[in-house]
């Protein structure tokens, strides 16, 4: 009788039943041997005999053992291993070549995160509200009042579109806060503006298709892109957004994505003239634009810019919007507004992505918009982001002089901070030394195809006290003395 070793992991009986199949497999227990008595075993084991009984009927029941009337239990004559016991009793490795994925095209490509490890008294990550500013108290009360009122219209499966309540709400929403024109059936819900490229990839991209891209631009966009086959040309970007008058030089291609009303990360706003001829564009060369609209309710120096699709009249934007900012990430809701003729496609589309966003969030987000609590919340943290940007840019200013610069800082909850003084080459050594005194900072080389000459922070604000902002930049400062000096001994 062989010696049996239990993993300890789970009941007896699993244990047992597991080292035995083991020892089957690795031919410890040879073919027609007998096992130990379960009386014997039992005993040995200390356990009682249907602890044993139980394990054995298991191998029974798999086939690798077989009881005999009178005789006790025998592993069966013939075990089918098919070469299993010629393995070694090792870890399974990691294989040499990735698995072949036929046609599909994987991105070499790492998606930053905007937060580090661990916590900082000062952190500038974006793509983050301040969730201290959210009506929480009022989100859980319409939250709880439709857990309270569910039908079984809404308990069942969602149509592809999304919640019809939800539809309504944001189109009427849209509207008003963006100029979008549409019908409630026109738009799509999504789990977040991610899924929305991805749908959009999906249906018109297929291998070699060329599809236009900002440079710099978000990463999601182009592995979602670069997954599906696209030839992409990335067209500069300046203080003003997508340089348009560069598509000539691309020609004809599928699909443009941009972001007009904050350009991601530089932070430029499309100025009407670039709309219209964008427009133009894509009507004379067939394409389509995807309008990503992450943060367009957040203008200060004047009111928000319409939406691109307000201008359209030929049915070639597909907006895209989310709650992540307006709201909180984890809401994980998003739309996109489609052209009539595109309804259909996308809604097959995503309905073999997914069976529907959670319509429990839907309904109460449908509530939150109708009844105005979006429209309040909005204009209460447009002001609280408003002075969170006015402090940081003086700050800026004050502090670090002609050696930084802040650009797009019109609209949005960021900011980009050229350091004008330091090379590109220094900034992960930045990034740790402002970690190291406290404070999280981002840099933008990872959106760029070819990173900029100098160190470039992308600074979200809209997380931070108003009143933590002047120690923040005072750190950053004395990392760019230290650096700087650093740098000049060095050169």
């Amino acid at each position: 009788m062989i010696a049996i070793l239990l993993d300890g992991s789970g009941p007896v009986n699993q244990q047992l039943y597991r080292a035995m199949r083991t020892a089957i497999l690795t031919a410890q227990l040879k073919p027609g041997e007998a096992l130990a008595p379960t009386r014997v075993l039992a005993k040995e084991l200390s356990v009682s005999r249907n602890t044993i009984l139980f394990a054995y009927d298991q191998l029974v029941a798999e086939g690798y053992a077989v009881t005999r009337q009178g005789a006790g239990t025998f592993v069966v004559d013939k075990v089918p291993i098919d070469g299993f016991a010629s393995r070694k009793r090792e870890p399974l490795r990691v294989p040499a070549k990735e698995p072949a994925l036929g046609h599909l095209n994987l991105p070499d490509l790492e998606i930053p995160q905007s937060q580090v490890n661990r916590a900082l008294r000062f952190n500038f990550k974006y793509g983050e509200p301040a969730f201290a500013d959210l009506p929480l108290e009022t989100w859980a009360r319409l939250v709880g009042r439709r857990a309270r009122t569910f039908t079984e219209r809404q308990l069942s499966y969602p149509s592809p579109g999304g919640a019809i309540e939800l539809r309504q709400a944001l189109s009427a929403y849209l509207f008003s806060a963006r100029g979008v024109i549409c019908q409630a059936e026109q738009v799509i819900i999504l789990q977040g503006t991610q899924q929305g490229i991805d749908l959009t990839a999906r249906l018109m991209v297929k291998k070699g298709s060329k599809v236009v891209v900002e440079e710099p631009q978000y990463r999601g966009l182009v592995a979602s892109m670069k997954f599906a086959g696209a030839d992409l040309h990335y067209v500069p970007v300046d203080h003003e957004g997508l340089i348009v008058d560069q598509l000539e030089k691309i020609g004809n291609s599928r699909l443009v994505c941009c972001t007009p009303s904050h350009q991601f990360p530089s932070g430029g706003v499309l100025p009407l003239t670039r709309r219209l001829k964008l427009l133009a564009w894509a009507e004379k060369n067939d394409a389509m634009v995807l309008e990503d609209d992450y943060d367009g309710e957040f203008r200060y120096e004047s009111r928000p810019i319409p939406s691109l699709q307000s201008l359209d009249t030929e049915g070639r934007v597909l907006y895209l919007g989310t709650a992540s900012k307006i709201l909180f990430p984890s809401l994980r809701l998003g739309w996109l507004v489609v052209p009539p003729s595109w309804v259909s496609s996308f809604q097959a589309v995503k309905s073999i992505s997914d069976r529907g966003c959670s319509m429990l969030e839907q309904l109460a987000l449908a509530d939150f918009i109708s009844e105005g609590h979006l429209a309040r919340h909005i204009h209460r943290i447009r002001k609280r982001h408003a002075r969170r940007r006015a402090v940081l840019l003086a700050e800026v200013e004050n502090q670090l002089g002609h050696r930084a610069v802040s650009v797009g800082t019109q609209a949005g909850i960021h900011v980009l901070l050229r350091v004008l003084t330091l090379p590109g080459s220094l900034t992960e050594q930045m990034l740790q030394e402002c970690r190291d005194v406290d404070v999280g900072v981002y840099s933008s080389q990872p959106y760029y195809q070819n990173p900029p000459d100098n160190i470039e922070l992308i600074m979200g604000y809209a997380s931070l006290d108003e009143n933590a902002i002047p120690e923040a930049v005072k750190r950053i400062a004395l990392v760019i003395n230290k650096l700087e000096k650093a740098n000049l001994n060095n050169g």
